[in-house]
C-alpha cells in the first residue's frame, strides 16, 4: 500500500512537471512567432512609407500618420509612428525647457531643479563641473562626459536619476463597469526626449503630455489634445484652427516630422477558433528616411528588441 502511494506520488509529480514544461515551451514559441510578427509589421510599414513617395497613387500610408492597424494571416498588429519630433532634443533643449518636462513627469520641484542642473552640467563643455565629486565618489567612479549625448541611455549616469523615472511605471487604471483594474505603462523621461529631437515645434499627435507642458501648452489645453487624439488623430484644419487664435503655445505644434521615426510594433498571434492570443510582444526601431536616390531606403539606428506599447487592449 505504501509503495502504490509512492508510486502514485512520483507519477502525479511527474507528470505536473512534463505538463509545465509544456505549457512553458508553448508560451515560448508563441513569444517567438509574436516577436517575428511584430518584425514584419515594423518591415511592412516601412515598405509603406517609402512607396507613400514612390506610388502616391496607391499610398497606404500618410504624412502624420500616428497609428497603423495591419492584418496577417497569423495575426494581426498595431505599428505606432512617433517621429523625432515628438520628442524634445536632449542637447539643446533649453534649462527651463528641461524643468519643466521633470515637473510634468511628477518630479519633485528640488528634485526636479537638480535634475535639470546635473543634465546640463553632464552636457556641458567644461572641465570640471559641480557634480563632478559626485561621480568620483562612486564606486566604480567615473567622469562626466561634458560633451553632449551620444545615446539617451547615457541619462541613467546622471546624478539624481533613477530607472522608474528614466523608464516608467506602470498604474492601475479601470477597466469596465465591475471594478477591475488593468496596469498600464505610464512613459518615462526615455520617451519624452531623444538625442535627435526638437527644440522649438513638436508633433501633436504623438508628443508625450509632459513634452507638450515644456512647450507651455497649458494643462487643459494638453488634456484636451490627449482626449482628442485618442479618438482621431488632429488633423491639419484643426491645428490650424488652433494657430489662427493665435495663441503663442499654437506656433510650437506641427503635424508629422521629418525624416527620423521611432516605429512600434505590438503583434498577437490568431489561435484555435480565430481568437487572438493573450500574449503580446512588442519591438521597436529608429530609423532614417534617406533620399530617392540614396544607396539604401532607409537607414536602422538603434532596434528595440523588446518595448513597452501603448496599443490598446484589443491588440
Amino acid at each position: 500500500m505504501w509503495l502504490s502511494a509512492a508510486l502514485a506520488a512520483i507519477a502525479f509529480s511527474l507528470a505536473n512537471t512534463v505538463r509545465g514544461e509544456t505549457e512553458r515551451a508553448a508560451t515560448s514559441v508563441e513569444g517567438l512567432r509574436s516577436y517575428y510578427l511584430a518584425t514584419a509589421a515594423i518591415q511592412r510599414t516601412l515598405n509603406y512609407m517609402q512607396w507613400m513617395t514612390m506610388f502616391p497613387d496607391a499610398r497606404r500610408f500618410s504624412p502624420g500618420t500616428s497609428r497603423l492597424p495591419l492584418s496577417f494571416p497569423t495575426g494581426e498588429a498595431v505599428v505606432e509612428v512617433i517621429p523625432e519630433t515628438a520628442k524634445l532634443n536632449i542637447n539643446t533643449c533649453r534649462p527651463d525647457q528641461l524643468l519643466r518636462l521633470l515637473l510634468a513627469l511628477g518630479v519633485e520641484a528640488g528634485a526636479a531643479q537638480e535634475l535639470a542642473a546635473a543634465i546640463i552640467d553632464w552636457r556641458s563643455p567644461a572641465q570640471v563641473g559641480p557634480f563632478d565629486a559626485y561621480y568620483l565618489s562612486l564606486n566604480p567612479s567615473f567622469r562626466a562626459r561634458h560633451a553632449s549625448f551620444e545615446e539617451i541611455e547615457e541619462l541613467l549616469l546622471v546624478k539624481g536619476m533613477t530607472p522608474s523615472l528614466f523608464y516608467g511605471t506602470y498604474q492601475a487604471v479601470p477597466q469596465g463597469p465591475d471594478g477591475n483594474t488593468r496596469l498600464v505603462p505610464v512613459g518615462g523621461l526615455r520617451d519624452c526626449v531623444s538625442v535627435y529631437g526638437a527644440t522649438d515645434r513638436f508633433d501633436v499627435n504623438t508628443a508625450h503630455p509632459a513634452v507638450l507642458a515644456a512647450a507651455e501648452v497649458p494643462p487643459d489645453v494638453v488634456a484636451m489634445l490627449v482626449a482628442e487624439r485618442r479618438v482621431s488623430p488632429i488633423s491639419q484644419q484643426q491645428l490650424n484652427a488652433f494657430q489662427a487664435g493665435g495663441a503663442p503655445w499654437a506656433v510650437r505644434l506641427m503635424l508629422g516630422g521629418n525624416s527620423m521615426f521611432t516605429l512600434r510594433a505590438t503583434a498577437r498571434l490568431r489561435v484555435a477558433g480565430g481568437r487572438l492570443s493573450d500574449l503580446r510582444r512588442s519591438v521597436g526601431a529608429l530609423v532614417k528616411l534617406k533620399p530617392k536616390n540614396s544607396d539604401a531606403p532607409y537607414h536602422v539606428l538603434r532596434w528595440y528588441d523588446s518595448l513597452w506599447s501603448t496599443a490598446p487592449p484589443s491588440i
